[in-house]
């Protein structure tokens, strides 16, 4: 008997609930979403696009990870936004995006949960999150001013053995049921969209965020961009989005870094 997964059926654009002022093409294969739209960006594309691959063969993750997903096995877009908010909200922008797909997912998965800065985890308590989701928000400078590349990919209907990392998971096997993936698609567009007026109120997101993130309270290692690793507590998320962690030689804020949850003895 076989263990492979059953035919997946493509998106379908005809059903798929577009928000207002969005455009959504989907295309059959490509290497990376958030690299295609920001070329377009660049050539002149206007905000509001959304390109959605079926087969995304060469993407890219936080700190250049390689990422690539079985055909029709995942939900794997970019959008191209720019934010008309001053320049210290744009910081929160990857933390919203992970807000809103939170947000989405929330009905399907009630242990759904973030993982500071981004990542969508389905957590099981102590420190046992499966990564369901991954985001990555890339600033674009164009000759109409900034504007931001909004790249999300969301495990749907992944095999154990089809998923990359073994703290990884899919919405398939966490509910045990099949995907429709279109409609889940118009869902998380909708959030996204919907929760953009939180930039212009970044301590109603930090406090809503805060609700849903299990990295606060945990004990981490933050790997730094420069290699260093540190141990402590996360304590807080700023006004600017960045992590507070208490050690026994004081606090410090990450911007920028890789967060590992250490999970108790």
């Amino acid at each position: 008997m076989s263990d492979a997964p059953a035919p997946r059926p493509p998106l379908d654009p005809s059903r798929l609930l577009v928000p207002h002022g969005w455009r959504v093409e989907v295309e059959e294969a490509t290497p990376s979403t958030n690299a295609a739209v920001a070329e377009r960006a660049r050539a002149g594309e206007e905000p509001g696009l959304v390109l959605v691959t079926e087969h995304q063969t060469a993407g890219r993750g936080r700190l250049d990870r390689v990422w690539e997903t079985p055909p029709r096995s995942s939900l794997t877009f970019s959008v191209l936004l720019a934010p008309d908010v001053p320049p210290g909200s744009w910081s929160w922008l990857p933390l919203l995006t992970g807000y809103a797909v939170q947000a989405a997912l929330a009905d399907r998965l009630p242990d759904i949960a973030l993982k500071w800065p981004n990542d969508v985890l389905v957590d099981s308590g102590a420190g046992a999150g499966r990564k369901v989701c991954g985001i990555l928000v890339e600033r674009i400078e164009t000759d109409r001013g900034p504007m931001a590349v909004v790249g999300v990919g969301i495990n749907v209907d992944q095999t154990l053995a089809e998923l990359p990392v073994a703290l990884a998971t899919s919405v398939a096997l966490e509910t045990g049921e099949p995907v429709e993936r279109t409609g889940l698609l118009g869902q998380v567009l909708g959030s996204i969209h919907g929760l953009q007026g939180l930039l212009d109120d970044t301590e109603s997101l930090r406090r809503a965020y805060a609700d849903v993130c299990v990295t606060l309270g945990a004990t981490v290692d933050v790997h730094l961009p420069a290699g260093d690793v540190r141990r402590g507590e996360a304590l807080d998320i700023d006004a600017g989005g960045a992590l507070v962690v208490g050690t026994d030689e004081g606090t410090f804020t990450v911007a920028a870094g890789d967060v590992v949850h250490v999970r108790p003895a």
